[in-house]
């Protein structure tokens, strides 16, 4: 999850065939301005400065009048709580730094430079969340993200009672998340969990962990639930996704 599979450059450009990929594809506008057109009839217009990811298998093209220059890089199964396209803007230029540090990373010959890579793919990914969510989100959603980001890994935090202690009703704010999220509370929290689980057990550095420890250190007291958590996901048991991990060549 959020694995930086491929970055590139486009130069002076007007136009992008119609085309689609197998992963993510995020695309940061560095010059001009245009639109990106999609098969099922929507479009999304992008200017300097702005960031637009697009899901797997969907095809789409790039047109502008004026041409444009971007960043793009594919990635595989970023942890992004959103199933269609969408445009974010990066008015402080964090994004756009952190993309050009993998550009340089996934070209260069640097001695274990998949560690950095891993590193600045979930960088990456949460910029893009963070960013959407600044205009996205109402406020009791973002309240309840805001949470679960600052206390995912805190086996002592009781996502349910602090959902509860906010001023509106329990089973109303589930479904304004669902609906604004895609997914619930707790799911967004596992997605979170396993992704910490993943990038502690297939690190090189990390592996002498037993899986009681990389459970609490993802929030789970129970290491047996946090093994059905992840089997459930993965398909596997942590210590054999350990066993037989093979990260992606880059």
């Amino acid at each position: 999850m959020n694995d930086i599979l491929f970055v590139g450059e486009h130069l002076r450009t007007y136009e992008v065939q119609w085309h689609q990929h197998d992963y993510w594809e995020l695309v940061y506008c560095t010059v001009g301005q245009g639109c990106f057109q999609f098969e099922n009839g929507a479009s999304i217009q992008y200017k300097e400065g702005d960031a637009v990811a697009i899901p797997p298998h969907e095809r789409h093209t790039n047109i502008s009048a004026q041409g444009f220059c971007n960043l793009h890089l594919t990635m595989e199964d970023p942890v992004f709580p959103f199933r269609g396209a969408f445009r974010v803007s990066d008015e402080e230029g964090n994004l756009k730094h952190a993309i050009n540090q993998a550009k340089y990373y996934f070209l260069s010959d640097i001695n274990k430079r998949e560690l950095v890579l891993n590193a600045l793919g979930e960088l990456i990914a949460s910029y893009m969340i963070v960013y959407r969510s600044k205009n996205e989100f109402s406020a009791p959603v973002e309240r309840i993200r805001t949470l679960i980001l600052r206390n995912y890994a805190q086996a002592d935090f009781a996502l349910d009672d602090a959902v509860r202690e906010m001023p509106f009703h329990y089973d109303y704010l589930r479904k304004l998340f669902k609906k604004e999220m895609g997914i619930t509370p707790l799911e967004y929290m596992t997605n979170l969990r396993m992704k910490k689980a993943e990038n502690l057990l297939s690190a090189m550095w990390s592996r002498e962990y037993s899986v009681s420890e990389v459970a609490q250190m993802c929030g789970y007291e129970d290491a047996l639930y946090f093994s059905r958590v992840f089997k459930k996901n993965y398909g596997c048991s942590p210590s054999n996704f350990t066993k037989h991990y093979t990260p992606h060549p880059k």
